[in-house]
């Protein structure tokens, strides 16, 4: 059942008089719901909660939160069928992406809860006392990581699952030992509804501390300000737009105590192609690409906006092969009408841009907040004299950019913002000859794909979710996978504690038979 209410804590209020109502653009029209926006009173008293939670929360062992996780997970599956019903209802996907997305939720909660069991992931290091060390005695020191305290999480608009109220970024929070505080995204509020629910009926079942986990509602941008503003939120994690990433980055920075701001805020995803593998696989990557391209109507953080090629029979090949691929696709629906228009918006702009053509659109009928598939070209040197083509347009669209040689090729890599991902597509001794285009792609990615498609994010250890700006705010950190933890801790180092005082991890006994680094070696041997 919705109630459009906020979950402060385990309660349910809504005093506030600003409502409004999610869309369901596969149908075209709002959906039944009412939800209340959050009073600056009720912010208080979430944030105040959040932060009471926070001394009973940082306490809990590993086992504790893992069991907590776990059964976060458990409640979301037992929503069943309702939940996934709400999800398409809200932004347009269909059931299996609902299911999908829903199994990758739950993956990363159980992923953080295996972590937490192992419980390594805390790094103790150790250095013992030399006491007739000379000139001066060597103290005993041990390092751990601390939660950093209450975390506000924004929910993202593309993903209403993985990436909002108990995606990844809650989950590694909770992970870390810290209380989260959802402002749940405006275009699917119910579904953030509902996966709150499951959150705190696992709270409760579990006895973590009231005020562990809220979920408040807002439409604009008042909510949002007020939670980074507060002096007792101590980080924030946002998926979403440079210009609403950036402006929470400034207002942290701008408080008396500037807090971290982890945010992940465009990409463009660049696909350098190489002559030999266009040669030997046109149609192959054609295939691939148009797929990549469209996949869940572009409305992903990793679809491919741009490929770079040589100019050249191969190139011309692939494109022509590209179109044919793309334009046989039916469009899909896109996540609200504001979504479709933004997406209608920034393509025109771009086809409007001196020296751009058309390479492909999808001619046939578009039902409304769909969006029809473009592709565009344009010379290496127009490119690089217009920065507004390197821009991201959130959506199905790509740009084909035809360099004259590989010196500008590397040019135009060199000249782009951060990305998320890079692609090269060739053969392995292409690679050998193009170690120039490899190291500028190092220079402006997080992840480096070779023959692939950037559309997909595998959630493991190995991964990252992040790269140099605008793609993440900080590209120290990965925003999927276990070591996004790492966000919502920091180092900690006690000098000369007692033994028994000392957290588990750090003590001589190794209770908890982690591994740790003692004097600079590898172990889980205790201290003797």
């Amino acid at each position: 059942m919705i109630t459009g209410k906020n979950y402060i804590g385990s309660q349910l209020k809504a005093s506030g008089s600003k409502t409004f109502k999610t869309f369901n653009p596969q149908l075209n029209k709002e959906n039944p719901w009412v939800f209340t926006e959050a009073t600056q009173d009720e912010i208080e008293e979430t944030v105040t909660l959040a932060n009471q939670a926070f001394a009973t929360y940082k306490k809990c062992s590993g086992s504790e939160k893992a069991t907590f996780l776990n059964a976060i997970a458990d409640e979301i599956l037992a929503l069943g069928d309702d939940l996934l019903t709400q999800y398409s209802s809200e932004s347009g996907f269909p059931r299996g992406r609902a299911e999908g997305e829903r199994g990758r939720m739950i993956g990363q909660l159980r992923s953080f809860a295996d972590m937490l069991t192992e419980g390594s992931w805390v790094k103790a290091t150790i250095d013992t006392a030399i006491a007739d060390r000379q000139p001066a005695p060597k103290e005993d020191l041990r390092k751990i990581f601390a939660p950093l305290g209450p975390v506000v999480v924004f929910g993202s608009s593309n993903f209403p699952f993985a990436f909002s109220t108990a995606g990844g970024d809650t989950a590694s929070a909770l992970a870390a030992g810290c209380p989260v505080i959802v402002k749940s995204h405006s275009m699917h509020i119910g579904t953030g509804e509902m996966v709150a629910s499951a959150i705190i009926k696992a709270a409760q079942k579990t006895n973590m501390p009231e005020g562990v986990f809220s979920n408040l509602i807002g439409g604009g941008t008042t909510l949002g300000a007020s939670l980074v503003k507060h002096p007792l939120v101590k980080a924030v994690g946002f998926t979403g737009s440079i210009r609403g990433g950036r402006a929470l980055f400034d207002l942290a920075a701008q408080r008396p105590e500037p807090i971290p701001v982890f945010a992940e805020m465009g990409s463009v995803n660049p696909v350098v192609l190489l002559p030999n593998a266009l040669t030997e696989n046109s149609e192959k990557w054609a295939n691939a690409y148009a797929g990549s391209i469209t996949l869940g109507a572009g409305q992903f953080c990793t679809n491919p906006g741009l490929l770079i090629g040589i100019k050249g029979a191969a190139l011309t090949k692939f494109s022509e092969e590209l179109a044919t691929a793309i334009e046989k696709i039916a469009p899909s629906c896109m996540l609200h009408p504001s979504m479709q228009s933004g997406f209608e918006d920034g393509a025109q702009k771009m086809s409007a841009q001196p020296g751009v053509s058309k390479v492909a659109q999808y001619q046939g009928d578009v039902a409304p907040n769909y969006g029809a598939q473009t592709v565009l070209t344009v010379d290496g040197r127009t490119f690089l004299e217009n920065k507004t083509l390197s821009h991201e347009v959130f959506g199905p669209f790509s740009i084909i950019v035809q360099c004259e040689n590989q010196a500008e090729l590397v040019a135009v890599i060199a000249q782009l913002d951060g990305q998320l991902t890079g692609t090269i597509i060739g053969e392995a001794k292409e690679l050998e000859q193009h170690q120039d285009v490899v190291a500028a792609m190092q220079n402006r990615v997080g992840r480096l794909i070779f023959n692939g498609v950037p559309t997909g994010v595998e959630v493991c250890p190995s991964m990252i979710h992040g790269g140099p700006y605008p793609a993440s705010s900080d590209s120290r950190f990965t925003a999927v996978g276990i070591d996004a933890v790492y966000r919502w801790v920091r180092p900690f180092s006690y000098q000369n504690w007692p033994n028994e005082l000392l957290p588990l991890e750090l003590q001589n006994e190794n209770p908890l038979q982690i591994l740790r680094m003692v004097n600079n070696s590898a172990t889980k041997s205790p201290i003797k």
